[in-house]
């Protein structure tokens, strides 16, 4: 989910060198299946930690003429033109020691527009990446702090137009501090020079831009694996304290590990690294990779309990797409070279079987115990059953405009719904794996589907696509049935229940107790948000305790067609006082609490821009909070699932 221009030739800095001359970078929009000619230099220096600036430089062989240089926009993993673009500055170029004019496209603002002088036979280009602060999701999110710095290559890169970016060949570097840690999926060519130079082994410009890097301060790599390659932790944390992981919960990451490979028999990699940011103050998400996942989340992860649990599914979630969205990648998604856009149709398997997977490992492997996993599955089915949205808008549709969804806010997200092809799309691969399991009389599960369509090819790492039809004659391979049919129906219709077919199946029901489980309520507080959407169908914010802030009791959304919503609340108010009282999260629910046995309405103070207003909810359901319970004389098909397979 980034400064000074350059002055001239220094240690460390970004170098790109294409050694050809032969071809040019034309205008057109046509993509050459045929190799851009010479190797490209590159190297970044990460070194101003002070003001968060990347420096580049880059030389790019060109023949006289119009050449066209691209900054990526349509970032892989991402599902939209999220491109950093805005952070992009300094720009300039010069060619035989004399500065080049340029001109911006002026509808493609991440094209460059330069006319080659004759004679000029390579292009010298500098410019700097402005790693950003707080805000945004991503590459546009904050990267860099004091004690690390994250670099995705795609934020330091002008490439050529008009080729495939995997025949566009690219030689590596980096500068870092003195003394810090760096991991990256990237090979090194040997150590780092007396200037803190890293170099790397070429690469095509696809493999640099999916092969992030990390560098820090206060670094840790765990080995979890050597068989039959190595998989690595590698932690980057702004405090050293940070960094003290118990040898359970290195347990449970090998155990990941060894789950995966039971799960998909394959891999797909040479070495995999978790590249794990341990910060308050970087964007807090995971972005997948072939070789590697880009991963950050809060400082505390490893030394509090309660991020522990609600963080448990982030690494299985990324490491799952090694196999599902990085080797095997829905056609719509196979974007030749940054520019393309994409089309996000078959997200409901990307992100949602992933999504699937990334509960189910975690439980596998001891992350989150047994219970911790069937409370994972009654908070997606119950956030998809209060979806007020789906009456009018199916599944499919959240997976088409991915690339709009992603940057919307909390604001009326389930009416107007969001990416709920994870969730959502969790539950309809629970179905699957059900019913698969049902018909088969146990004999095979949805793991069969995994191997069969994510693990072939071992040891291969060339993209292979998939569509539609592929998805729906693998599974028919497993188990045959109307595949089709059951995935149209779930992904097309607009009703107001959800797919909770696959609950039912696997022996639990949704309940709702007056009692958060401990996963509720580690989610919450990770998620800062007092979360009553069971309830009044309303949630507001929580204070962060890592920074002052003014927006507790900020309404970040109410369910149309809830209580709160009747009541006139929307989102973007602020809550003032409940029933008379300064409003607080815990004074809330004292209220929800009291006014299951008073004929009393909930009375909330709220501030409406320059209005106040009291408004009155008329609620007497109590508390309500997601729970599963077992469905007496059925199978106990959840627990299987979530059984640890690997030996």
């Amino acid at each position: 989910m980034f400064s000074r221009p350059f002055a001239g030739a220094c240690a460390g800095l970004l170098v790109l060198t294409l050694c050809a001359t032969s071809a040019i970078a034309r205008e057109d929009k046509a993509v050459r299946d045929t190799p851009y000619p010479g190797t490209i230099s590159l190297a970044v220096d990460l070194r101003d930690t002070s003001h968060r600036i990347y420096r580049v430089q880059e030389s790019i062989p060109v023949a006289s003429g119009p050449v066209v240089l691209l900054y990526p926009r349509w970032i892989p993993g991402e599902h939209m033109p999220s491109g950093t673009i805005d952070n992009f500055a300094g720009l300039t170029i010069q060619g035989d020691g004399k500065r080049i004019a340029w001109r911006r496209d002026l509808q493609d603002m991440f094209a460059i527009h330069v006319d080659v002088p004759a004679g000029v036979k390579t292009l010298d280009v500098a410019f700097q990446f402005l790693s950003p602060g707080a805000g945004k999701q991503f590459g546009a999110g904050a990267s860099a702090t004091p004690d690390l710095t994250f670099l995705e290559w795609n934020q330091v890169v002008l490439y050529p137009a008009g080729y495939n970016a995997r025949g566009i060949t690219v030689s590596p570097s980096v500068a870092t501090p003195s003394g810090w840690g760096v991991a990256t999926a990237l090979e090194a060519a040997g150590a780092a020079d007396a200037n803190g130079v890293t170099k790397f082994h070429d690469v095509s410009l696809e493999t640099l831009v999916d092969s992030p890097l990390g560098t820090g301060r206060n670094f840790r790599q765990i080995k979890l694996s050597d068989s039959p390659v190595p998989v690595r932790l590698d932690l980057f944390a702004d405090r050293a304290e940070n960094l003290a992981v118990t040898d359970k919960q290195i347990h449970d990451h090998e155990r990941l590990v060894k789950e995966a490979a039971a799960l998909f028999g394959s891999h797909h990699y040479s070495h995999y690294d978790f590249l794990f940011v341990l910060s308050d103050s970087t964007a807090h998400f995971g972005l997948e990779h072939h070789q590697s996942s880009d991963d950050r989340i809060d400082a505390d992860y490893f030394t509090n309990a309660e991020q522990y649990i609600a963080g448990g599914e982030l690494l299985s979630h990324e490491y799952t797409h090694s196999w599902n969205g990085k080797f095997r990648r829905p056609a719509g998604l196979m974007s030749a070279d940054f520019r393309e856009p994409m089309k996000g149709d078959l997200l409901w398997v990307y992100e949602g079987q992933t999504e699937y997977w990334g509960m189910v490992l975690s439980g596998r492997a001891g992350i989150h115990n047994a219970e911790q996993l069937r409370d994972s599955f009654a908070m997606t089915a119950s956030d998809m059953e209060i979806t007020s949205g789906r009456t009018w808008r199916p599944l499919q549709d959240t997976a088409d405009e991915a690339q709009v969804l992603y940057l919307t806010p909390d604001a009326w997200s389930h009416w107007r719904r969001s990416v709920d092809y994870y969730p959502e799309g969790a539950l309809i691969w629970l179905d699957a794996d059900t019913l698969i399991r049902e018909l088969s009389g146990g004999q095979r599960s949805l793991d069969d589907f995994a191997k069969l369509f994510f693990g072939r090819d071992d040891g291969s790492f060339t993209p292979e696509p998939y569509t539609f039809d592929d998805v729906v004659a693998a599974l028919d391979k497993v188990q045959h049935y109307d595949w089709a049919r059951f995935l149209r129906e779930r992904l097309d219709t607009t009703a107001p229940a959800a797919p909770l077919g696959g609950l039912t199946r696997a022996g639990w029901k949704l309940v709702y107790t007056e009692e958060p489980s401990e996963l509720f309520t580690a989610t919450a507080k990770e998620r800062k948000r007092a979360d009553f959407n069971a309830s009044l169908g309303l949630s507001v914010q929580l204070p962060d305790e890592n920074q002052w802030s003014d927006d507790e009791g900020n309404v970040l959304d109410a369910i149309v067609g809830g209580k709160a919503f009747e009541a006139g609340i929307a989102p973007g108010m602020k809550i003032i006082a409940v029933n008379g009282l300064k409003y607080s999260a815990d004074g809330l629910r004292d209220a929800i609490k009291a006014a299951k046995s008073s004929p009393d309405p909930i009375e909330l103070l709220v501030q409406d821009f320059d209005h106040f207003r009291t408004l009155k909810i008329d609620y007497h359901g109590g508390l309500r909070y997601p729970h599963l319970v077992r469905i007496d004389g059925t199978e106990d098909r959840l627990s299987l699932i979530g059984k640890a397979h690997a030996q």
